[in-house]
């Protein structure tokens, strides 16, 4: 019941209250990002979802508007990162507009991150699992380490995710996150049991 009906009517509910919440701030981070540097405000990019299905996702542009490799993992003190873009990035504000995702239904509260879709060729078995739910903004190896863990471990925690979903499961998922936003990702990074 959880899975299939209350899950979907939650993070309507929840993405529509948090658009109309912070339309406000959405305006100042607009002028922020504007003022800092030249581009766009938002960053499309294609990420693998639900059943292997290719949707767009949105995100706040942090990095100075130029052609890069899509797929570069960005760390902590990339240099290509603006101002703004590093404190947008630090507290995951770039994340925020893939609540219109969540919205639209191509992306949850909890769940696996969307990846990009090249990387389909590449998942091992714990991987294929990911595309068995739709994806999330926040997901079980996001909350234990993240970019720190390798695609392996990520994926061994996704499948875990996938396997064990639950109403309490997405909860604790949701509250870590915020324990995250405040204390960093490195602070709770954990390796899955091999």
């Amino acid at each position: 019941m959880y899975k299939a009906f209350i899950k979907r009517f939650l993070d309507i509910v929840v993405a529509l209250s948090v658009i109309i919440f912070l339309l406000p701030l959405f305006i100042i981070i607009y002028i922020l990002v504007k003022t800092d540097s030249s581009g766009n405000f938002f960053f499309f990019q294609e990420r693998l979802g639900y059943k292997g299905k290719v949707f767009k996702i949105y995100k706040i542009r942090t990095m100075y508007d130029k052609e890069r490799v899509a797929d570069r993992e960005i760390l902590k003190n990339d240099v290509e990162v603006t101002k703004v873009g590093y404190y947008l990035r630090r507290f995951k504000i770039d994340e925020l507009p893939q609540i219109i995702n969540v919205f639209k239904g191509d992306m949850s509260l909890v769940g696996p991150r969307p990846c990009l879709p090249r990387q389909l060729a590449e998942f091992n078995e714990d991987g294929k699992k990911r595309i068995e739910v739709v994806p999330g903004l926040t997901g079980l190896s996001q909350v234990n380490g993240n970019i720190h863990l390798t695609w392996e471990q990520r994926w061994k925690y996704d499948r875990e995710y996938v396997e064990n979903q639950s109403f309490p499961l997405d909860v604790k998922i949701i509250l870590k996150t915020f324990l995250i936003l405040f204390y960093g990702e490195d602070k709770y990074l954990k390796s899955p049991d091999v």
